[in-house]
């Protein structure tokens, strides 16, 4: 293993990166430096998040900036602004000793006006958003021209924002004669495209192998009923008393009934979601990086660009409408050379894509088996007495309280005040499972009969009702469990789609629609509404084929018989519509930093 003078780290650097405790080069820092410290020389480095990615590219990209050139020498394009603040700090650590170098951060939420000054007065780094970059471009306020390093971290995660347009218009404006670095966990097809559109004969750099997970991630799933996750989820965490770690969900809901019902059962939780303005989201993870919270419940798109260390668990409250978003969330834990246990709480019919993520992944869950409540308050007892053995006792703090307590206590023998301090803290676990019922773990036996059932149900209901002529019916990866009711439905067409779309049948089910439109509309509506997402989760409409195989053909019945239009969206008492409502301001394309 080489160290970073050998790697040709200039001696600022060196200096730095010392006392920030950086004694050999990581594999990625390792094959990344020397390439970005040439000319000419554009990579592309697939690596998991913890892997020391910013220092790889960071270090080689600072030594090359000339300090007496007022104007950005290198660009950093990131998808969030959490992200984009975290890789400016690290950079400005780097830098600690090299004069007179600037660093800017450049992202939504923040005063543009204080943005531009700063540019004026002169940077050499921008680590920027690609929103709020495009928006400096647009009133000519910054100057890619001299831009000598470009480099996309998380590029992968860019891209499922919907920042497509946003690079490539960026890219555009950057000479062709810079070097180029992509960073991504994942190789999507997207990437590869940008790939061969913006970079020249790059070279490959791959830590582990493609889209594999970290080798330090163990991954476990329990298959349990839906009505008992959260109880699992509850026995999980109660099972390992020192966790500190993410509970994904896939809707903003979701993740704030989650984190209510662990706040009020007395767990040290708060909820992440796009709900919660900037300031408030700047608190909670303010929060849980200083480990004032134990558990954060939070969104896939919350949670991007959400940096911390440590975390020894990442739960997953069913699993992600993408495949690729599962080695994302997983790879927050197991960081730099630490182990991490990425846990999947998941509904019988979920058993498929558990299959797909290990594919992905390289490697096969292993199924868990839910603690006892036996088990469960062992494990809190002897953590109990743990921390007892460790705590720091200030003697001369408590010096003149002493006296008092011994008095209070000398009618008690040390076993009675053993068993009592034990049962202060202890009592409130005890009667929880006391009494609680074991939960039932699935088989995957049971998944085969639930998909059988399923199947048998969904053949009998569309046995001769065909679609009305002229209309194409659609399927919707969203149903009742979502909150949709047929006014949503329409709301969320009306959104999506300009002007009047005819709407034919809708037929809901639990966790999905399918409803039909005119065949003049059909590809309209698909191609807007496959470019929305609700609660930060992608709408997915796709046609529907027949036995026959013609597209739209058959209605699956007991919806709405008559017929609607998106323009009209009546009330319909007792179920809030907020979501849908809201549905344009999630559109992928956005830039939303």
């Amino acid at each position: 293993m080489k160290t970073f003078e050998e790697l040709g780290v200039a001696a600022p650097l060196l200096r730095a990166i010392r006392e920030m405790g950086y004694e050999v080069p990581m594999p990625v820092q390792e094959e990344v430096i020397p390439l970005l410290l040439g000319n000419d020389n554009d990579v592309i480095a697939l690596a998991q998040t913890g892997t020391g990615k910013t220092a790889a590219y960071g270090l080689p990209v600072l030594q090359k900036i000339d300090a007496a050139q007022r104007h950005p020498q290198a660009l950093v394009l990131c998808p969030t602004r959490e992200l984009c603040l975290q890789i400016a700090g690290d950079l400005n650590e780097y830098s600690a000793y090299m004069e007179d170098l600037k660093i800017l951060p450049v992202y939504g939420g923040s005063s543009i006006e204080s943005q531009i000054k700063t540019l004026r007065k002169g940077v050499h780094v921008v680590v920027a958003t690609p929103g709020r970059l495009l928006d400096l471009m647009g009133r000519k306020t910054v100057d890619l021209s001299e831009i000598k390093n470009v480099i996309l971290d998380e590029a992968d995660e860019m891209l499922n924002m919907g920042f497509s347009d946003s690079i490539n218009a960026i890219l555009a404006e950057v000479p062709p004669s810079r070097n180029m670095l992509l960073f991504s966990a994942t190789m999507p097809q997207e990437i590869a495209r940008i790939t061969k559109q913006y970079m020249r004969n790059p070279q490959e750099i791959v830590i582990g192998r493609k889209n594999e997970g970290n080798e330090n991630i163990r991954h476990i799933y329990f298959m349990v009923h839906a009505r008992d996750k959260y109880l699992a989820l509850k026995r999980l965490v109660d099972y390992y008393p020192n966790v500190y770690g993410i509970i994904f969900c896939r809707t903003r809901k979701e993740t704030q009934e989650i984190a209510d019902k662990l706040i009020q059962d007395g767990y040290n939780a708060d909820s992440l979601h796009g709900e919660l303005s900037q300031a408030q989201r700047d608190y909670v993870m303010q929060k849980f990086r200083i480990r004032n919270l134990q558990l954060l419940v939070a969104t896939d798109v919350a949670a991007r660009g959400l940096d911390v260390d440590d975390l020894t668990h990442i739960f997953h409250y069913g699993l992600g409408d993408e495949i690729e978003s599962y080695t994302h969330r997983s790879g927050r834990t197991g960081r730099a050379g630490k182990t991490g246990v990425s846990i999947a709480i998941c509904h019988i019919r979920e058993k498929k894509k558990l299959r797909e993520i290990g594919k992905i992944i390289g490697k096969p869950f292993e199924k868990g088996t839910l603690p006892t409540g036996k088990a469960i308050c062992e494990k809190q007892l002897f953590n109990l007495v743990d921390q007892i053995e460790k705590v720091k006792v200030n003697e001369e703090e408590i010096a003149s309280l002493m006296p008092s307590v011994f008095r209070k206590l000398e009618w008690l023998e040390k076993e009675d005040i053993i068993k009592r301090l034990i049962s202060l803290e202890f009592n409130r676990m005890l009667d929880y499972y006391r009494d609680a019922d074991e939960i039932e773990i699935v088989d995957d036996t049971d998944h085969r009969k639930e998909n059988r059932k399923e199947d048998r149900k969904e053949r009998g209901s569309r046995h001769a009702l065909k679609a009305e002529s002229g209309y194409t019916r659609f399927s919707l990866n969203f149903g009742k469990a979502d909150g949709l009711y047929p006014n949503q439905l329409i709301e969320l067409i009306n959104r999506c789609v300009p002007g009047k779309v005819p709407i034919g049948r809708i037929d809901l089910r639990e966790n999905s629609s399918f409803f039909e439109v005119e065949k003049g509309d059909a590809q309209r509506v698909m191609d807007r509404m496959n470019s929305y997402e609700v609660d930060g989760r992608a709408i997915t409409v796709e046609p529907v084929q027949d036995k026959n195989g013609e597209k739209g053909a058959w209605n699956t019945g007991g919806g709405v018989s008559r017929k609607w239009t998106a323009e009209r969206s009546g009330k319909r008492g007792g179920h809030s519509d907020k979501p849908w409502r809201q549905a344009a301001a999630g559109r992928k394309k956005r830039r939303n930093e």
